[in-house]
């Protein structure tokens, strides 16, 4: 059981950026077709992802063993606390937008998925993620120890070094 409660460590950086282009269409749909259960499906994806990586998402199911392995592009592994960090905010946005649309306040909840698109098409499109910049700060300002993730030392240089085998 504690292997499924795992986070992957390194993360393949390609199957990343699937999955937040998947989260981008995800809550795109959810607003433009004004369907009030996706921020609750959205907030799923987002825990599992969380707990685990991709091995209980469906999404992540589907980009890292059907999407990824058929692309012509090489894995690029970066270091997974950071990753799991950006997941963890997605958590609270995506959670915040399924507790506002459970009260009603639908409007709110199409905020919070706006402010997950704009992170999400960083991360799927430019490949900037801000959750990782947000682990480097708070890495810097000694709120996250290094002991976390010693890798990541250097990542202002916009890569994260996988890990030596």
């Amino acid at each position: 059981m504690r292997a499924l409660f795992t986070f992957p460590d390194p993360v393949n950086e390609v199957s990343a950026r699937l999955v937040a282009g998947g989260v981008v269409i995800m809550a795109v749909c959810g607003i433009a077709l004004d369907q009030r259960w996706l921020p609750f499906v959205m907030f799923y994806g987002f825990v599992a992802r969380v707990l685990t990586g991709p091995k209980l998402s469906p999404l992540g199911q589907f980009v890292t063993r059907v999407v990824t392995p058929r692309l012509p592009i090489a894995p690029r592994l970066v270091s997974g606390p950071p990753k799991r960090f950006a997941q963890g905010i997605g958590v609270a946005v995506t959670g915040s937008a399924a507790v506002l649309t459970a009260l009603g306040y639908w409007t709110a909840g199409e905020v919070a998925l706006g402010l997950i698109i704009v992170a999400a098409f960083l991360e799927s499109v430019l490949g900037y993620c801000l959750g990782c910049k947000a682990f480097g700060l708070l890495m810097r300002a000694g709120v996250i120890p290094n002991e976390v993730c010693e890798r990541c030392s250097d990542i202002w240089s916009g890569r994260h070094p996988a890990p030596s085998a």
